[in-house]
Order: structure tokens, then C-alpha cells, then sequence
């Protein structure tokens, strides 16, 4: 047995020595075994007599793929590189120059790297690198025709060490040299915080990282301070994370004692129930949860234990019915196994897995757009009456909730479906690209006239008749068909659509003059569930007076 060989075995037992946490030997019945021996037996022979010389490591991590798709959708083996990333994610922080990018295509048909805004208070702001900075060189090396993981090696690194770049900055006629000492950058799960009127406050959570319930306390905190006396919480896209965090922050709207979620599994320490403590800061406040078809996991752990307390106001589509709690095993060489150790079951007693048989994910997916289709144009008492008895459960209140396919909200808004024309404007990302060289000619003035009034700019500046009229020629040059001709849109469409295609602009503009947080309030103008959701405050009182 060549060296290879043997490091392959021992990654094999260590795969397994690693998901129970124990020695093979004193655990595993004869059946499992023999399974095992099996498994390194052929494992060998393939290493020693197959036609060709093969990768053992990539055999490996074709071996781990194929058993996990026999469990569930959700058991993924993950290898290092991506482990590298998923970690980077949900830490919460990272070290680096701080910076958000886009890739811009050059005079040569090469991508530029360009920054899109600064983090505050990171490195790169210190300097005064800017919003539309070329970035052409780093550390004397070409940047030109950079893809995403030549900017993760050479702009990443270790707090403390710099790094040298020349950037081409619009309306400069020569290039700006600065130097940069990376630091550790935050990276903030909840997106935003702000008052949309006096008495509103409204929190975006895009994933449940190990920084979320400090971010979202924090906010609380701040929104409460200009007033806040109701709160819509935004868990839209959020795909779930750390099961601890969504636990701590349903906890903060839940009376103490009251059940939060449960777990059972088949192993021991994996039956478990999550009580709510003392002193929750949004025990009495009305809520409004916005949920839909990408909200899973953790968010849903939040949405159902306030909906089964009618504590809260579940308002979207229904969410992705992700019950399954998962453990995340990592493995020698800093790759990980991501495996389901039990399942979650809200207040009520709900299961809100959607059905799957085996691991197969294709046909898993394609269940649930099936489902998803088929209850598009139905209000939640309709599909309550298609769902059978066993998956009906009550509240603490006495309202009919379901389980088994996600968390059917309290009011549905369907899904917008998007014009033809717009779909052929964002197809080609044109309000984005737009916004950007009208940013690239206009920066200066535009800095000038609005400067730090981020307020002043997301209420008052409105996107003017000759610069709609520019976007659309803009639009034109690059393809758009319009016009009044039998294959063009025509006045009445752009006139359709023209509140939306101008909410986007500006809101690309708010990106490149503040941050990414200046992106939301003005975007939510034409936000049609979170426009119905504010006239939904009479019921979520009355919730949160029981």
C-alpha cells in the first residue's frame, strides 16, 4: 500500500471517527463494520488496479458526496475552500481593506475592478478611496481583468499588513496611489435599521451569523431611541444560520417560560427544548415578520415561534420548509460535513419540513416549486382548507396554523411578476450600469449638493425628466426595443413602469454617494409587500395586546 493510499484510508476513518465523536471499535455494531470494510476494500482496489492513476482525495470527496445524498437535501459536504468562505460568512468578520466591489468592463473589453462603496470606519474610508475608484494596479501588478478570487488573495490578508494600489478616479486626470493597512472588517447580517415613518422601525436580517442577536439588540436599541413603538422585521432571503441566534432573538419578543422550538433527533443531547428568559426587549411592541419562498431555517424558527404565540404578524408568501436542525463536523484537512442531527418542531407542534424522499435535491426543489405554483393565487385560508388534518395545528390563540411545507403567513401577497420590460432591463442590469457612469460624470456635483444629507437625498431628490429621458436612450443604444413599433414597448409600458425603474436608479445612486445601507429606504418605495404590511397594523396590535 502506497503512502497515498494509506493517508486516503485514514481520511476515511477519520470521516467517520468524526461524526460520532468516538473510537470505531467500541461503537459500531458488526453490521456497520462490515459496511466499513467493505467500503475500504473497494476503496483500495480501485487505488491499486484501476486502468488509470486516480486522485485519491477527489475519490474521497466523491465517496463523502454519494452517502450524503442518500440522507437528506440538507447533509452536504462542504470542501475546504468553500469552508473557507461559509466560515468568513457567518464569523461576522474578516481582515482586509473594506471595501464592497463591482467588476466594470474596460475600453478593452477586460473587467476593472471598481469599488462600489467604502465600509465606514474601515481602512480603505481612512484613506479617502471612493465610490467609482478604478482599481488598475495592486501592489505594482496589473488588476486588470481581476475575477472574484484574484481580489480575495491579493486585497484579504493578515490586520496589519498594507497593500499598495493605483486607482483611475473619475474626472481625475492621473492615476491616485494609496497605501492601505488591511484591518479586520465587520461584516454586518443585519442590513439595515431605520424609521420609515415616526413610529415604525423596520430590520432587514439577510442570515443568522454568529454577530446577529448583538447586531439586531444593538439596532433595537438605536431605533428605539427615535421613537420606535412598532417594529417590522424583515427575515425576505434569509436563509437560516446559527439555530442559537434565531433562538435569542424570538426570545426578546416571548414572555418568559414560553417555548420558543424543540428539537428531537434519535441520538442522546439531541432532544431538546429552548424556553424564553426574562426581560425580553420587545415583549409587548407590535411585530410584523415579512417572510417568502427563500426565508428558511432559523428564520423560520423566529416566524413560527411568534406565529403559534400570536405574538406577531406573519405577512409574504410561504416560507421554504427547512426543519432540520444541522451539526457541522469538521474534517482533517478543514473541510466539514454539514449533517442533520434532528428535527425542529415549533411551539404548536409543527414540523415545517417540506417532504423529500432520500437526498435527492433536484427533485426536492423541484417539489416545492410545484407547491409553490400551485398556491400562488391563494389566500391562507384556501390552502388551510387543501391541507389535510394531520398537518393542522392551533395556536395559543385559537387560530388555524399548518405544518409541513414552510410557514404559511398570515397574509399573503403574491409575488409581483415584472412587465416584459423590465425584465429585459434587468436582464441586461441596466438601471445598475446606468446609475453608475451617470455617477462616474456627475460624482463631484452630486457630492457637493448632497454630501453627508443621506436623509435629505433618499426624501427629496427625485430623478429628473431629462435624466429618465437619458436612461432611456441609454437603454436603446444597448439593445431595448423601444419605441411604438409592433415588437417595441411603447409610452403607456415606460409610462407603467417609469416609479420602479426610477426608485432603482436612485437607489444605485444612494449605494455609490452614502453605503449599501442607503440602498433599502429608497428601494422600499416600491416595496409592494412591505407597502401592504403597513397597512396591517391594526391586527398585529390587537396581537400584541392579547
Amino acid at each position: 500500500m502506497n503512502l497515498r493510499t494509506k493517508i486516503s484510508v485514514a481520511i476515511l476513518a477519520a470521516v467517520t471517527g468524526a461524526l460520532l465523536g468516538m473510537q470505531l471499535e467500541s461503537v459500531f455494531g458488526d453490521d456497520t463494520k462490515e459496511a466499513l470494510k467493505k467500503l475500504e476494500h473497494a476503496f483500495l482496489i480501485i487505488n491499486e488496479r484501476y486502468v488509470e492513476e486516480v486522485d485519491s482525495a477527489e475519490l474521497v470527496e466523491h465517496a463523502l458526496d454519494g452517502m450524503l445524498e442518500e440522507l437528506d437535501p440538507h447533509s452536504i459536504y462542504i470542501d475546504a475552500e468553500s469552508m473557507r468562505r461559509v466560515e468568513e460568512d457567518f464569523s461576522g468578520a474578516f481582515e482586509g481593506i473594506g471595501i464592497s466591489y463591482e467588476f466594470v468592463e474596460g475600453p478593452d473589453g477586460e473587467d476593472t475592478l471598481t469599488v462600489l462603496s467604502v465600509i465606514p470606519g474601515g481602512p480603505s474610508e481612512a484613506v479617502g478611496l471612493m465610490s467609482a475608484d478604478r482599481i488598475i494596479e495592486i501592489d505594482q501588478q496589473s488588476a486588470i481583468g481581476f475575477e472574484s478570487l484574484d481580489v480575495q488573495r491579493t486585497l484579504k490578508g493578515p490586520r496589519g499588513t498594507k497593500v499598495n494600489i493605483v486607482v483611475v478616479r473619475p474626472g481625475y486626470n492621473e492615476p491616485i496611489p494609496f497605501t492601505i493597512t488591511r484591518d479586520r472588517i465587520p461584516l454586518y447580517s443585519v442590513d439595515v435599521a431605520y424609521m420609515p415613518d415616526e413610529v415604525t422601525g423596520f430590520i432587514k436580517v439577510s442570515r443568522f451569523a454568529r454577530t446577529t442577536y448583538q447586531e439586531f439588540i444593538a439596532a433595537v436599541g438605536r431605533l428605539k431611541e427615535q421613537g420606535m413603538e412598532r417594529l417590522v422585521l424583515d427575515l425576505r432571503g434569509n436563509s437560516g444560520g446559527y439555530m442559537d441566534m434565531a433562538v435569542r432573538m424570538a426570545d426578546e419578543f416571548l414572555p418568559t417560560d414560553e417555548l420558543i422550538v424543540s428539537q428531537q433527533g434519535r441520538t442522546r443531547g439531541t432532544n431538546r427544548a429552548f424556553m424564553g428568559s426574562q426581560g425580553g426587549v420587545l415583549e409587548h411592541e407590535p411585530v410584523i415578520v415579512l417572510v417568502d419562498a427563500a426565508s428558511a431555517s432559523a428564520s423560520e424558527i423566529v416566524a413560527g415561534a411568534l406565529q403559534d404565540h400570536d405574538r406577531g404578524l406573519i405577512v409574504g408568501q410561504q416560507t421554504f420548509g427547512k426543519g432540520l436542525v444541522q451539526q457541522q463536523y469538521s474534517l482533517p484537512d478543514g473541510s466539514a460535513l454539514r449533517l442533520t442531527i434532528s428535527h425542529f418542531y415549533t411551539p404548536s407542534g409543527r414540523l415545517i419540513q417540506t417532504h423529500y424522499d432520500d437526498g435527492n435535491r433536484e427533485e426536492y426543489l423541484e417539489y416545492k416549486y410545484r407547491a409553490l405554483q400551485e398556491t400562488a393565487l391563494l389566500n391562507a385560508e384556501e390552502i388551510i382548507e387543501r391541507v389535510p388534518d394531520s398537518l393542522r395545528y392551533k395556536t395559543a390563540g385559537g387560530r388555524t396554523v399548518i405544518g409541513g411545507g414552510g410557514i404559511l403567513p398570515d397574509f399573503i401577497v403574491p409575488v409581483d411578476t415584472a412587465s416584459a420590460l423590465l425584465r429585459e432591463v434587468f436582464r441586461r442590469n441596466l438601471t445598475n450600469t446606468f446609475a453608475r457612469s451617470w455617477y462616474d460624470r456627475e460624482s463631484q456635483a452630486l457630492r457637493d449638493v448632497w454630501g453627508e444629507r443621506r436623509t435629505a437625498f433618499i426624501d427629496g431628490f427625485e430623478v429628473s425628466n431629462e435624466v429618465f429621458a437619458e436612461f432611456l436612450d441609454y437603454a436603446r443604444e444597448r439593445g431595448v426595443p423601444l419605441g411604438e413599433g409592433q415588437e417595441e414597448f411603447g409610452a403607456a409600458e415606460v409610462a407603467a413602469d417609469r416609479t420602479f425603474l426610477e426608485a432603482r436608479i436612485k437607489a444605485r445612486l444612494a449605494v455609490r454617494l452614502f453605503d449599501l445601507d442607503a440602498f433599502f429606504p429608497v428601494i422600499h418605495t416600491e416595496d409592494r409587500i412591505l407597502k401592504e404590511a403597513m397597512t396591517l397594523w391594526e391586527p398585529a396590535e390587537t396581537l400584541a395586546s392579547r
